[in-house]
């Protein structure tokens, strides 16, 4: 490997795992933003726990890399440079902190993926995507994963309400906080089995570009622990800003409702992890809050935030994509040219970080300043 190879490849990891970080931190909400919302674990326990298990989760499955690394893009037919995956990382990367920023809790697998093919579309022509495994793998899980997952948490929520209808109620929701404990452990997993593959198959299709493995093959052992190590750290900083939107900015939740979430968006992950589907797991679980949500009589559901959420999940994997195209357009003149994306970037997450500042969200404050409010007719309800 010439000089020039080996420094963007040591670039493209690089920018890998910080991606993987961002992507730890951005997500964390999804595992643990209802059980901090009902005090079923404090904000620290609840991130150091995400952590852990994400590094653990990171190493029970690859189908999900396998998927990226030698599914989305066709590397056999076209020659996929190392410069073009860089471009996208920093679409995907670039979006997921735009998005933090404002608290708005979209996917970063989108970003991910949107990235990428605008990068691979002006590096490579379009004959250097799999539209097909783009749909089938990709969007159609997108659109039909949170439907399921928001049924099956409405399930949830309607059968075991009335099965502690008649029982003494602050024991019985005593109960499911503890029980939460555990569907919030069970979800942070099944997150690692993910969302921690989507970066080994960047790695992975980095190394196959550059000749350093062979194509069709899995990630390596070093690439799954750095990778698993990456998601772990970020998701131990605590995504505070998209924690508070899933925790308290969709619906007022309760333990029991909370409960119900978590295991319905644990099966929905973990099945898709197993058939090799890179769904979207914030897309999962805020699909599942919505309808514990609409499964509880009384409950309202934010409808304004859940509007946001959606016009934000619909333009990720474009403007993502869009700028992963620029990104590469500029990357691909030279190797001057990728240097000049990574000030850019740079640049640009430094102007992001600084604006995060004037308005702090952590773990005091994250169960603040919601804007879930219920109408008279479901305040009168709640309190029948």
């Amino acid at each position: 490997m010439d000089p020039v190879t080996l420094t963007v490849v040591i670039l493209v990891i690089a920018t890998a795992l910080v991606f993987d970080f961002t992507n730890g931190f951005h997500d964390t909400a999804n595992a643990m933003a209802t059980s901090i919302a009902t005090g079923a674990l404090k904000p620290k326990t609840a991130v150091m726990a995400a952590g852990t298990l994400n590094l653990i989760g990171a190493f029970l499955s690859t189908e999900v890399a396998k998927t990226i690394s030698g599914g989305i893009i066709n590397e056999q037919q076209v020659t996929i440079q190392a410069g073009f995956i860089f471009a996208g990382l920093v679409g995907a990367i670039l979006w997921n902190l735009i998005t933090w920023l404002v608290g708005l809790p979209s996917s970063s697998s989108h970003a991910l993926f949107g990235g990428l093919v605008g990068a691979v579309i002006v590096g490579a022509g379009v004959e250097g995507v799999n539209f097909m495994a783009v749909l089938n793998k990709i969007l159609i899980p997108a659109l039909i994963s949170p439907v399921i997952a928001g049924f099956a948490a409405f399930c949830a929520v309607r059968v075991m309400s009335a099965v502690v209808k008649k029982m003494n109620e602050q024991q019985m929701e005593e109960g499911y906080r503890h029980g939460q404990t555990i569907t919030a452990c069970l979800l942070a997993l099944s997150h690692g089995t993910n969302d921690a593959q989507k970066t080994m198959g960047i790695i992975t299709l980095t190394l196959i570009a550059v000749g350093e493995q062979a194509s069709g093959t899995g990630p390596q052992f070093w690439v799954v622990l750095i990778c698993g190590l990456a998601i772990a750290m970020g998701t131990y900083m605590g995504g505070w800003r998209v924690i508070r939107t899933l925790g308290k900015g969709l619906t007022e939740v309760t333990p029991l409702q909370g409960f119900a979430s978590e295991a319905a968006s644990t099966t929905t992950i973990l099945v898709s992890s197993h058939l090799g589907f890179a769904l979207s797991t914030t897309q999962v679980c805020s699909g599942s809050i919505i309808g514990c949500g609409l499964g509880k009589k009384g409950n309202a559901v934010n409808w304004k935030v859940a509007g946001k959420m959606l016009i934000a999940w619909l333009v990720t994997f474009p403007a993502a994509g869009l700028v992963g195209a620029l990104a590469c357009a500029l990357a691909k003149t030279s190797i001057y040219g990728t240097i000049a994306v990574a000030v850019l970037f740079v640049a640009c997450a430094f102007i992001i970080f600084r604006l995060s500042r004037r308005n702090p969200v952590n773990a005091t404050n994250v169960n603040e300043g919601t804007d879930v409010k219920l109408n008279p007719t479901n305040d009168a309800a709640a309190q029948a």
